[in-house]
């Protein structure tokens, strides 16, 4: 079985984009792997370090550079670029700058010099142009990786993969990019945290602009950590100090000036569309959402996408307080930013996507995951337990959509978030554990089969391998062959 992976969501340039502030010239990304400004460089946990996550959930490590996805024969990797926000820093949360700092560099693991970059910022815009010119310095680039050559490409489209493919060899190998973008504050929206700043022509000009960059991302997550005068946003951060920042705009709709982005975001005009990613949109934000395509594009049936997400177990927004599965309903974080059993139905029908997010803060209840970390003297056996996390949210989405009478294993993919600031799942740390994840998640679902196969329709009575094949890769090449 092959045991690589499609992610739907990962960050591999924050860490050492973050780390090129430090250097002359900025924002350089360095061909020498050795140095901590290439995206190329490899710093797998130690034993330390993966002690001190345990005990702090700080992840000091790199997860998704580009030296460990071709240590995992990674073909193809959503990319997420995303100018981090000003309101993690600032005398708004305790008016001394560094406990902040300190704060989010145990977080983030980023440099002093980004950090102080990121305070100063007047344009989240420029930002994310100055990242996406991180990327395009090593396009194409050669590097040599345990005696075979490497590249990455920042692909156009469906067609660029499959050219891509079509050229690789057991000696030379490629790696297809395909961006996205985290957070609508990209736009230049949401600068100031007490009012309202941003400029209608120049947010809608910099949206015309993202859509015709010649490296089109294929979605764009609307909403992230703080309001950004686009939508509301779904609480985030756990971290008391910082908390407070994300409450204006917490848990609030869609602004007119969101309407008008999402509106020019969808417009097709030349096969330029950017679909909307649901993910941190607070529950009102997507209740407006579904209205607003059901409204305007009801004949398109426009995909819907929650890229690094969770389920909660309940059944709807309207219905917020109803437990779904009644024997799934310990298994999950009860948290708004996850999502309900309608939306996974909707997420279906939409032919949409839904990546499962690789952590511990989203994936599972505090007694779920307090049971995953139960040491067991057996390193499969421990990793069966993580996995577990995972297996149980693919076979929730599973049960809701077969009961639904809908083809069942067909929007589970992975969105891990790996080097975005996540806690990862003890011993699934980075991507070089995607291909223990997979093993492990096949025997779940020869278990599972084993004792509820005839409980499903008969359509959706498909092997553990083909389970895995799909949530792994199938359905993520699937869902961006159909839309890019």
């Amino acid at each position: 079985m092959d045991t690589s992976y499609i992610d739907l969501h990962c960050h591999p340039s924050l860490k050492p984009y973050s780390k090129s502030f430090k250097y002359k010239p900025t924002k350089q990304n360095a061909l020498d792997p050795n140095r901590k400004n290439s995206i190329w460089h490899y710093s797998p946990p130690n034993f330390l370090e993966k002690f001190v996550n345990r005990l702090f959930t700080l992840t000091k490590f790199t997860q998704t550079d580009l030296t460990t996805l071709a240590k995992t024969k990674t073909k193809i990797v959503i990319i997420a670029l995303y100018p981090f926000e000003k309101h993690f820093f600032g005398k708004e949360v305790i008016g001394i700058k560094g406990v902040t700092d300190v704060l989010v560099n145990l977080a983030a693991s980023i440099s002093q010099s980004r950090m102080d970059n990121i305070r100063s910022n007047e344009n989240y815009f420029e930002d994310l142009v100055d990242e996406y010119n991180y990327y395009l310095q090593l396009h194409n680039q050669v590097q040599k990786i345990e005696g075979k050559i490497y590249t990455y490409r920042i692909v156009t489209s469906f067609q660029d993969i499959e050219a891509n493919l079509t050229q690789e060899t057991e000696s030379k190998k490629i790696i297809n990019i395909i961006l996205s973008i985290e957070g609508g504050h990209s736009f230049n929206t949401g600068l100031v945290m007490a009012k309202n700043t941003a400029n209608k022509n120049e947010v809608l000009k910099n949206v015309l602009a993202v859509k015709n960059w010649k490296h089109r991302p294929l979605f764009l997550t609307l909403a992230h950590h703080f309001y950004n005068e686009l939508c509301g946003h779904a609480r985030s951060i756990s971290i008391s100090l910082l908390k407070k920042n994300q409450n204006r705009g917490l848990n609030s709709g869609i602004t007119e000036l969101g309407y008008e982005v999402i509106e020019l975001l969808l417009d097709n005009m030349e096969g330029k569309r950017k679909l909307i990613d649901i993910k941190h949109m607070s529950t009102a934000s997507r209740k407006a959402y579904y209205k607003f395509l059901d409204a305007k594009y009801a004949a398109e049936n426009i995909p819907i996408i929650a890229s690094h997400a969770a389920c909660n177990g309940k059944h709807s927004i309207v219905q917020w307080d109803k437990v779904g599965i009644i024997n799934h309903r310990e298994w999950f974080a009860d948290i708004d930013i996850n999502f309900y059993d309608s939306e996974l139905i909707r997420i279906a029908k939409s032919n949409g996507i839904f990546g499962i997010q690789l952590d511990e803060r989203r994936i599972g209840s505090k007694k779920e995951i307090n049971n995953s970390k139960v040491y067991i003297p057996n390193k499969r056996k421990q990793l069966k337990k993580k996995s577990l996390l995972v297996w149980r949210q693919v076979v929730h989405i599973a049960e809701v959509l077969d009961e639904q009478n809908l083809f069942c294993w067909g929007i589970q993919s992975i969105g891990s978030d790996f080097d975005g600031i996540v806690n990862p799942i003890n011993g699934l740390w980075t991507a070089e554990n995607m291909k223990d994840l997979a093993e492990e998640m096949l025997n779940h679902a020869k278990d599972y089969l084993s004792n509820n196969l005839n409980n499903l329709n008969e359509f959706n009575r498909i092997s553990a391998e083909s389970i895995v094949a799909r949530v792994m890769i199938e359905n993520a090449m699937l869902f961006i062959k159909r839309n890019y």
